[in-house]
Order: C-alpha cells, then structure tokens, then sequence
C-alpha cells in the first residue's frame, strides 16, 4: 500500500476514534453499570431538544408546579376494601429526568422518566392511538403477561376498573395534567436495570392517549407504594436507592441512578424518613428550621411539622422543578433574604425576588436544618440567572394559591449535584455533595 494512502487512512482512523471518545452526548454502554440519567429537555435527550435557553426551560417548568401540587396535595392511599378509584385523577405533568432501561424478552431499549412520588411504571405500547412513535411491542417478546381482575395487583394500583366477578383483564383510565390522558391495561414483563433482570415486572400498558403532555417512553415509579420499584424488586436493591440529578445546564448523560445498597456513599449523613400512611408513597422528612446565612429564620412550628393525619410535613420529590413552601413559610424565608441582600427586586415568572447580579456578592446561603442533618445549599442550588444573565433570583416560591397544600416539597432544582439516598428498609435519608454535571 502506498505510504501516503496508508497515513491518510491511519488518520482518518484515529480522528474518528477521537470524535467518538469526545462525543458529548455519549452515554455509557447499557448493563455497564450506574443507570445513566439526563434532564428531559437536554440538548442529548434523545426524546426532545431545547428550543429556548436553560432559564425560561426552568421557567416553563416552574410554570407547571401547581398541577403537580394538585396531584402531590390530593394523593390520599386506596383502600382495598373500597371501590377502586375513578378515572380523571390529576397525575403528574413535569417530566424531568429520564432513566435507560429495557422491556421485555430480549429486551427492549426505552427512556422513562423518572418520578419518586409515584409508584406505578407505564409505558406506551404498539399499536396506541395518539402515542409516540418508539412504543413497546408485547408480542415480540417471550415473557410478556396479562394480568386479569383477580391478581392482587389490581386492587394496589390506582385507577384501577375491574367489574365485580369479572375475569376480564385490569385496565385503568387517568387524568394526566394540562388536558392529557391515557388508558392502559395492567401486564407483566422483564424489566432490565443495567445489569439485573427482574422478572414478572407489573406495569401499565398504555393503548390510546389524548393530549400532548405523556411522557413519550413512560414512567418508572420510585415511590414508597406496593407497586414501585422497590416494593417489585424484592430484596434485588433491599430497599435502597440513590440518585444525583444533573443540572438542567448539563448537555450530558452525567447523572446517575445507583440501585441497592453496594456503591452507594460509606460516609454520608442521614435524617430519618417519615411514613405517612394517607400518603404512603411520599418520603417525608423533619425539616426543624431554615436559616438565610446566619440567621435563624423565625417560622411557626406547625408550618413544619409532621402530621400523618393532615398530611402536613416536608417531602422529598424528583418532579416538582423548585422548592415551594406554604405562604408563612416562604415569606419568612424571602423577607430575611430581601433583608439581607438588601436592594431592588423585580419578579420574573414563578421569582418573586429577582435582583441585579451586581449584588449576587451578598446573597446568603439558604440552610435546611433536618432532624440530624443540615443541608447547607451551593449558590447554583438556590439562585437562577436570566438568560441575559444581568438577573438572579431565588429559585423558590410559595405553594401555589389555588391548592390547599399542607406541604413543603424540597425540588429538584435544590437537589442537583447531590447524591440523595434512600434508605427504605432503615426508614433514612441521606444527602451528600457530588458533582454529576
């Protein structure tokens, strides 16, 4: 072979080696590992790309917290003995981060989002009126199952609609935010989770939507409820779990989603989970206090405290954008902040106390003080910058006005690039620093 034709190739080679090493959307190979985790609305989602900057992407996404507080404010657990409960519910319309995993026998590649207020999986299947146009296709594979009235799954999911005496198979009909639906029937397949395989995995098979606002790919609950992740899962994760959510900033599949109890931080601080059982599926936690740089911001109690009876408390969610306190309690928290910062605010969407970044300086950190952990918040966590970047403003808000909401949520936003850890089986929470962007 000629020498120079033999260079060029060599070349050639080497820089397409070189641009794969370097590929910014590359993901790490599926079963390699940590399930890998992207923001929805990344520039490498492989289910849809940013079209505004990453400011008014939080801004739209804030926009849709209250029917997310709806659905997190209305969430009371079925009773089995009851009928089950009817269609119309008001689920969850922010999908935010998304997960790899794979259905079926061999398995199938899908991207669900990830939510840990809710506990049954779904996804769209072949054949759906009105869904996307990558589905799950049950009759490739070799281990998929129906799942008729009679199994006790149908009588733990929500929504659920099995006639009395019926053999007829499990379907269910939900209300989805923003003027979305679907229907679905309950089945059963492999589930694929990186490296492990779990078998007989009941989900939700969706066979017609309405509206815009699905998830494309579906949803996978991490929720504390009898049809979640953990619960099917057995003792394959012994109930632990952690995740560290990118920030919405990242381009990149640099979050990650470690299940079970091997890899997970040796050192980490931990504040116990509450159970509410008019709730079960949420993780509350005792938030005791919040501070605003050194001060001690004076909230009344009750605003704080834990009452299983109300549903009153603190809760930990992957699918609300930004912390949202009830009224006392933020305007508490804004009024030292304004204080402290001392100038002229403006509001900007969901931010009420937006200001000139001149002042950024002097901005105090914002605390939260849990029962045996204090979580001292990055700037990055707790401030947002416009998209002209002459703005910042603190990147939480009150509970929205037109919901009864007796909760605090600590977001998503105030969670990104950090390891959070869920430690079901020893009733704990755990936070620590991790830089995943």
């Amino acid at each position: 072979m000629d020498s120079k034709l033999a260079h060029c190739l060599l070349f050639f080679a080497l820089l397409v080696s070189l641009t794969k090493a370097v590929d910014p959307c590359a993901s790490k190979p599926y079963g390699s590992g940590d399930l890998s985790i992207i923001p929805t609305y990344s520039k490498c989602s492989p289910i849809t790309s940013p079209k505004t900057d990453s400011f008014n992407r939080v801004l739209t996404m804030a926009s849709k917290d209250p029917e997310r507080f709806k659905y997190l404010s209305t969430l009371v657990a079925q009773k089995t003995t009851s009928a089950p409960i009817a269609s119309g519910q008001q689920v969850l319309n922010i999908p935010i981060y998304i997960v790899q995993i794979k259905l079926g026998t061999p398995g199938q590649l899908m991207y669900m989002v990830l939510d840990t207020s809710n506990d049954i999986a779904w996804v769209p299947c072949s054949g759906c009126t009105g869904c996307s146009s990558i589905t799950f296709s049950p009759n490739t594979s070799t281990t998929f199952g129906t799942l008729d009235c009679s199994v006790p799954q149908c009588a733990q999911a929500r929504g659920l609609s099995c006639p009395t005496g019926s053999p007829a198979g499990c379907s269910f009909n939900q209300s989805y935010g923003g003027g979305s639906s679907f229907s679905a029937s309950l089945v059963q397949d492999a589930l694929g989770l990186g490296k492990d395989v779990i078998s007989k995995y009941s989900f939700g098979c969706i066979n017609a939507i309405s509206g815009a606002n699905i998830p494309p790919q579906g949803l996978l609950g991490l929720g504390r409820g009898s049809m979640s992740l953990l619960s099917q899962s057995g003792s394959l994760y012994s109930g632990v779990f952690s995740y560290c959510l990118p920030s919405f900033k990242s381009y990149y599949f640099s979050g990650s989603l470690k299940l079970g109890p091997v890899g997970q931080p040796k050192s980490i601080r931990t504040t116990p989970l509450l159970k509410n059982p008019r709730r079960p599926s949420l993780y509350y936690v005792n938030l005791t206090g919040i501070s605003v740089g050194k001060a001690l911001v004076p909230i009344a109690p009750q605003f704080l405290a834990f009452d299983p009876t109300t549903g009153a408390g603190t809760i930990i969610d992957s699918g609300t954008t930004i912390t949202r306190f009830v009224q006392p309690v933020y305007n508490a928290i804004r009024d030292e902040f304004r204080k402290q910062v001392n100038t002229t605010f403006s509001s900007l969407g969901a931010f009420d106390t937006c200001f000139n970044t001149n002042n950024e300086a002097v901005a105090p950190a914002i605390t939260f003080r849990f029962t045996g952990l204090v979580l001292t918040l990055p700037l990055e966590n707790s401030l947002i910058h416009s998209s002209s970047g002459t703005l910042a403003c603190l990147a939480m808000a009150a509970a929205p006005n037109n919901v009864n909401s007796v909760m605090n949520v600590i977001a998503n936003l105030q969670q990104q690039n950090l390891r959070i850890l869920f430690d079901v089986a020893n009733s704990r929470l755990g936070i620590a620093r991790e830089l995943c962007n």
